[in-house]
């Protein structure tokens, strides 16, 4: 089963993560596991004793030190659950602090998920969550809120207006069926790019952040040999509307694109023709993302 390995994978991730943190940080007041038995749980389901997905999430604290400007030190707590997919999802973190009203709260967790969905998508993250709130969270303190009355619902109002290019490399796309959800997806998520089949297989997404996000989630839950994001490209847009968007596009819609195949099974695309095909859209730069190399 598929999804069991996918499991076992995220689950041996969250474990390393766990046991990193705890080796940086060995003291109780700067990281705590607060649900052991969903630990115990987590660890018993790696070591393969148990088939039983483990019924609660992991949950732990850490707390941090932070200077304010007028060299006194604050102490932030993060209060952290890794959902079982973590880190295929985002973790849930909630920083607090005595200091932060509630609208500075609000404000400063939403920036940190903002931060992470931009640049974790599927990776372990919580040191980088961590050093991100030691860098940014005392600023958050002096916010004045008031004249802006920032709510929730506008923090989150502006992820909106994010326009995201993924550019997705797989071992090989051969077949048929992926092939078809990856037109049929982009379509239904009004995204635009390409999709090179064969191997290397190359997936190129445009469009509304939110809806690439959903494009990963979905094609990197099939099985695959290998697939990961080789670069992503995030343009924040003032309006955000329609036209803004198709302004951004590269590519009209999305097509399967194969250039001249050759070699025995015929699979092996012409990396030459794909080279000339990016330059021609003004991507020649992604080429050597791809494949470390200069293109000619």
């Amino acid at each position: 089963e598929t999804t069991e390995m996918a499991n076992q994978e995220e689950a041996e991730i969250q474990i390393s993560e766990l046991d990193l943190l705890s080796s940086m940080f060995p003291y109780e007041e700067e990281f705590a596991v607060t649900d052991q038995l969903a630990l115990a749980e987590l660890k018993h389901y790696v070591e393969n004793e148990s088939a039983e997905v483990p019924s609660s999430k992991v949950q732990f604290i850490l707390n941090i030190k932070a200077e304010v400007p007028n060299a006194s030190m604050v102490e932030f707590s993060m209060a952290c659950a890794l959902p079982f997919k973590y880190p295929t999802v985002l973790p849930e973190i909630t920083v607090r602090s005595s200091l932060l009203s509630r609208s500075q709260q609000i404000l400063l967790n939403s920036d940190l998920k903002t931060y992470l969905m931009q640049n974790f998508s599927g990776e372990p993250c919580m040191l980088s969550a961590r050093e991100w709130v030691k860098d940014h969270a005392a600023a958050y303190i002096d916010k004045d809120l008031s004249s802006s009355s920032v709510t929730a619902s506008d923090a989150t109002q502006s992820q909106v207006t994010t326009f995201t290019r993924l550019w997705i490399y797989s071992h090989h796309i051969y077949n048929k069926q992926k092939r078809k959800n990856i037109i049929d997806w982009a379509k239904e998520l009004s995204l635009s790019g390409f999709c090179m089949p064969g191997k290397p297989g190359v997936v190129c997404v445009e469009g509304l952040q939110s809806s690439c996000e959903e494009f990963w989630s979905r094609v990197r839950r099939l099985t695959w040999k290998r697939i990961l994001i080789r670069h992503r490209e995030d343009v924040s847009l003032e309006g955000g509307g329609h036209a803004e968007i198709q302004k951004q596009r590269k590519f009209p819609t999305l097509e399967e694109k194969c250039f001249d195949a050759h070699g025995a099974r015929g699979n092996h695309m012409d990396l030459g023709q794909l080279y000339h095909f990016l330059e021609e859209k003004g991507c020649a730069d992604i080429f050597q993302m791809y494949f470390g190399v200069e293109g000619h």
